[in-house]
């Protein structure tokens, strides 16, 4: 059976296994918080020791690029980008800038020990994503009329928003708040969450 090597509350993490829960593919998630074996395991399988890790058959792989993209090619059904390179290339520069724009400004909130650096990622982040807001009204996913990598990147980090004293209104972000709305209702999505990951929004 194929292997996750995950942690329990991780973007990075939570994009891969968001991304198995739509494609519906049977998997073990192994959470190295809950495993002492699994770490000394995950030293040995990755060079960085560092999740997500999958482990499929005698292959292993590391990098979320690496392990979305090789999940979207090795079962491409339900497909999670586009078939043509134009449009596959178009969301592929789209989430280069979500992560330069948002992701990176989440990861400065979680991990970084500085409070005016924090303060100034969180104004970042919630600024950009109002400005954003009309992106979200396009189509019915972000920039695609079907559900992408795109959204199985975002979807994380939007869900995270509370626990990053970010409040984005009805009225600053409409579009926005449908769009969240939609994707936190997904099965697959909620599938995707792990125990630690609920508790984030435990007062919604």
């Amino acid at each position: 059976m194929m292997a996750l090597y995950s942690s329990e509350n991780c973007l990075d993490c939570h994009r891969v296994r968001f991304v198995l829960a739509e494609k519906g593919i049977n998997v073990e998630i192994i959470h190295v918080e809950q495993d002492r074996a699994a770490t000394a395991d995950l030293a040995e399988l990755n060079p960085y020791g560092e999740t997500p890790t999958l482990v499929d058959r005698d292959m292993v792989l590391y990098g979320t690029w690496v392990v979305a993209d090789y999940l979207d090619e090795r079962y491409p059904h339900p497909p999670l980008m586009p078939v043509d390179p134009v449009s596959r290339s178009r969301l592929r520069l789209a989430m280069y800038r979500m992560y330069r724009d948002w992701i990176d400004a989440g990861r400065i909130i979680e991990h970084s020990s500085g409070e005016k650096k924090i303060a100034a990622a969180r104004k970042q982040l919630k600024d950009s994503l109002v400005a954003a807001d009309d992106l979200f009204g396009l189509t019915p996913f972000l920039l695609n009329d079907e559900l992408s990598l795109v959204d199985c990147a975002l979807t994380p980090l939007l869900w995270r928003l509370p626990a990053y004293d970010i409040d984005l209104t009805t009225r600053s972000a409409p579009n926005v708040n449908r769009y969240m709305d939609r994707m936190f209702k997904r099965n697959s999505f909620q599938r995707s969450l792990t125990e630690v990951e609920r508790l984030l929004r435990e007062s919604e």
